[in-house]
């Protein structure tokens, strides 16, 4: 089975917001003040790392084309970090954003009518560890304001 092109593009896109975020949740993780935050972005930097890569070759099972630099274009300008501020608080409400607009991506994935399964698999497992994820975030949010 081919992937359509319309899904191809889906999965482009989501490969590139799982690397935005690894590269989000890792600059977090150097600039957290607490032990315990930095272990916690450092691992989500990781997880979103083996995303990208299960999610990779996935595509490539069913010869679909990975757009080259994935990951690396928009970083800049789509990251959630705001560099000026090196207090905790800031990071949660940019990883909230962030996350749920990576759920949004997820579910317009799994709208499509000719998802291999073993791919809507992975999809809906990621989305489920990201929902999750996000759960906590916000949870330190609410934490780190009061």
């Amino acid at each position: 089975m081919n992937y359509s092109r319309s899904l191809g593009k889906k999965l482009n896109n989501l490969l590139e917001k799982i690397y935005i975020s690894e590269n989000e949740f890792e600059r977090a993780g150097k600039l957290a003040d607490s032990p315990s935050l930095k272990n916690f972005f450092l691992e989500k930097a990781k997880e979103r790392c083996h995303f990208g890569h299960e999610l990779k070759m996935e595509m490539m099972k069913f010869n679909q084309e990975i757009r080259e630099n994935v990951g690396s274009a928009g970083t800049l300008q789509q990251g959630w970090m705001d560099f000026s501020i090196h207090r905790n608080e800031p990071m949660f409400g940019g990883a909230i954003e962030a996350e749920g607009a990576t759920l949004d991506s997820y579910r317009m994935v799994l709208q499509e009518i000719d998802l291999p399964s073993s791919v809507e698999m992975i999809i809906r497992q990621q989305m489920n560890k990201i929902s999750n994820d996000l759960n906590i975030i916000k949870r330190l949010g609410k934490i780190a304001q009061s």
